[in-house]
């Protein structure tokens, strides 16, 4: 066939030219590279709550899922701190002058002062430091030692340590827990707060304290009614027990001043954040405390009385 000079050539298509699909198919095959291996990665997703993080990482058999507390500050928890410091700086609260270790035997041998500050954290409970301090003063004159205190009857028990609150059932725990110190401990206290806390009449406070003050030892903090009430009060916790308190105050508080905590609080609460008619006329912490706002724009308003407290 002549060529047109007009058109130009075109391929003549017929039946066996035309490939049919299973060539097609091969021929797609033919012109489409290999796939490539991807990599999987693994995927780190951080969701952010108000007091959690949850991390889940995606790996390519297994999800992982883990939730790790963030420790969350009160937002103003260290400026109303450094003003309770500046406010006690005097230290002449009673706990200053009638703490567990002050009024404990310093120059007895250690287990018999550890004895002491022990038994002096049991008359604590309920009573004022006051009527504490009277107390162990009765007791180290009589001899509080172990074998002494297991030799001496009851009733002189009673009243030696008369009028400490709930007196006659200290008097059952200070004789049960001054037989298992002689019979287990070699007339010494346990070292740790499973330990103490397995005692008659020893609390988580209790312990706390006599882990720092009998042997020097911090390992937690100690929350007595004036912790409790006044880091409610502040906003760094909101709880209902002190233990609740304890727990919640660890997860945040720098551990440095887990030693210093409780005897900064307690002589602040006897003071100036007392349980009833707080002074917060005259407290640092009144335009960044909820309850010391709260008194100031409302001065005659009474606060909720409270059940009786260790003073």
């Amino acid at each position: 066939m002549t060529e047109s000079p007009y058109f130009p050539a075109v391929r003549r298509v017929t039946r066996s030219s035309i490939p049919n699909e299973g060539n097609v198919q091969a021929i797609k095959r033919k012109n489409v590279p290999s796939k490539v291996p991807i990599k999987k990665e693994k995927i780190e997703i951080s969701y952010e709550g108000p007091s959690t993080l949850v991390h889940i990482k995606q790996d390519p058999d297994i999800q992982n899922v883990e939730s790790t507390k963030v420790k969350k500050e009160p937002l103003l928890w260290h400026e109303q701190l450094m003003n309770i410091q500046e406010m006690r700086k005097f230290a002449d609260a009673p706990v200053d002058s009638m703490g567990c270790d002050v009024i404990s035997d310093e120059r007895a041998c250690p287990e018999v002062y550890r004895y002491q500050v022990l038994v002096s954290l049991m008359l604590s409970s309920q009573t004022k430091d006051q009527v504490t301090s009277a107390a162990m003063t009765k007791l180290r004159a009589h001899g509080c030692n172990i074998s002494n205190i297991l030799s001496t009857p009851d009733e002189k028990l009673g009243e030696l340590i008369y009028p400490v609150g709930f007196w006659k059932r200290k008097v059952e725990y200070i004789k049960k827990t001054s037989k298992i110190l002689q019979e287990k401990y070699n007339e010494d206290i346990p070292d740790s707060v499973e330990g103490l806390c397995k005692l008659p009449g020893v609390g988580p406070k209790m312990a706390y304290l006599a882990m720092k003050c009998a042997w020097g030892q911090v390992v937690g903090i100690g929350v007595d009614t004036h912790v409790h009430r006044i880091s409610n009060r502040l906003g760094w916790v909101k709880t209902k027990q002190p233990e609740d308190t304890r727990k919640a105050l660890e997860d945040w508080l720098p551990r440095e001043h887990w030693s210093s905590i409780n005897h900064l609080l307690v002589g602040f609460g006897q003071q100036i954040c007392t349980p009833v008619g707080p002074k917060c006329v005259g407290c640092l912490n009144n335009t960044i405390c909820p309850v010391g706002k709260s008194e100031m724009r409302s001065p005659n308003k009474k606060l909720k009385v409270e059940k009786k407290e260790e003073t």
